[in-house]
């Protein structure tokens, strides 16, 4: 496996890897370090292969298509590492790197399995500095996109996280039935059955009407309909709190609005915490949120923090991005707002406060769900399967 960030945290690298080294495979993963010490451990299974890095291949890491020099820097490492460790299958994480590990796999020739989290291309289309000079002018979205289909076309299979995406993705490439499969993301059993409470997070929000977002932060993720909300509610739901988990570089933009509209008091910024917290802040909640803008990128994929609020048998309530808004109307496990509108954001969260059965029905079904159709136990079939497919060949 072939990752260009620092190892752990990962969940889908990491549930990746244990479900095939449960299925008999050896698994090495290389990944990054930034403290200038390589290093070589294994955890739960993985045998970790960190290679040193810098700030100056992370910031050429944007220019990888535009600029030869971090796809040579990695390929040399990523040459040393298929034949420090004898690897037979290459497993590429997402588009930044496979460049990379194209063009340090031409001398071995071995089979690859390229794992697109995400739309990489329409994502970018949303990052602040590809909106101004000099990024708009060096980063092409286009020309990522591009090459995203190159490298499709290039990879022995190709993986990625819904039906909607292999939709998308089918409809810009000619592909065999069999290339692409679906591995979403989703919890291990283990996240909802072993976890230990944090009881100073259980008391700090006994009392309030707790909403509930976990994860990244940035602007396209929504949370700005969910603020410019708060002056709507909080007169009728006096015990209200907006607690957020997670960070991002926008985070001072969401601060200054809630300062702006004085609702300091309603919103709990958390920063990044441990995901062994996380049991804790969802089982303090009422409702959990997921409230992204509307993107192609959006539209396509799911958040995993869904199927963390599931587990809990948690009430969700999402925006109206396709591919989740599917997904919650399909398993009757939440609600469904208009993206970037407060107003019918608000009306939500009024019905799920009023009605407390309402949240118990709408979580269990969530929790259903996950527990019969949808735990990482079931769903990494197809993953083991794609690998003895290729074995076969």
């Amino acid at each position: 496996m072939i990752l260009d960030k620092t190892f752990p945290p990962d969940p889908r690298v990491e549930n990746e890897a244990s479900a095939l080294i449960k299925d008999g495979h050896e698994v090495f993963l290389f990944c990054l370090t930034y403290d200038n010490e390589e290093a070589s451990e294994e955890i739960k299974g993985i045998q970790i292969r960190r290679f040193t890095s810098s700030t100056l291949e992370y910031k050429l890491s944007a220019l990888a298509y535009t600029l030869p020099f971090y796809t040579s820097l990695m390929s040399r490492k990523i040459r040393d590492f298929i034949v420090q460790n004898k690897v037979e299958v290459l497993h590429i994480h997402d588009m930044r790197i496979a460049g990379a590990v194209f063009k340090a796999n031409k001398h071995f020739q071995l089979k690859t399995v390229l794992d697109l989290h995400d739309n990489f291309p329409e994502v970018m289309k949303e990052y602040p500095h590809l909106q101004k000079f000099p990024g708009k002018q060096l980063i092409s979205p286009e020309k990522w996109k591009r090459k995203e289909e190159e490298f499709i076309q290039k990879a022995d299979k190709v993986i990625t996280v819904s039906n909607e995406f292999i939709e998308e993705v089918r409809s810009r490439v000619i592909l065999d039935d069999d290339k692409i499969q679906l591995v979403p993301n989703t919890v291990s059993s283990t996240f909802y059955e072993n976890y230990e409470l944090d009881d100073q997070i259980m008391d700090q929000y006994a009392e309030k009407f707790v909403l509930l977002y976990l994860g990244d932060t940035g602007i396209r993720r929504g949370l700005l309909t969910v603020i410019n909300a708060i002056p709507l509610l909080k007169d009728r739901i006096r015990e209200l709190k907006f607690v957020i988990v997670g960070s991002n570089s926008s985070d001072d933009l969401l601060k200054q609005e809630v300062k702006k509209l004085g609702i300091e008091a309603f919103v709990d910024f958390e920063g990044w915490q441990n995901m062994t917290k996380f049991p804790s802040y969802i089982l303090a909640s009422d409702v959990c949120l997921s409230p992204l803008n509307r993107s192609i990128q959006h539209d396509v994929a799911y958040a995993n923090k869904i199927f963390q609020y599931m587990g809990f048998s948690k009430p969700v309530l999402v925006s109206d991005a396709l591919a989740q808004k599917k997904l919650i109307e399909r398993t009757a496990s939440g609600k469904v707002h208009q993206e970037k509108n407060p107003v019918d954001f608000a009306e939500k969260v009024i019905e799920f406060y009023q009605d407390k059965k309402l949240r118990d029905r709408l979580g269990d079904n969530g929790k259903r769900f996950i527990e019969e159709e949808f735990v990482w136990e079931k769903v990494s079939a197809n993953l083991c399967n794609v690998y003895k497919a290729l074995e076969k060949n």
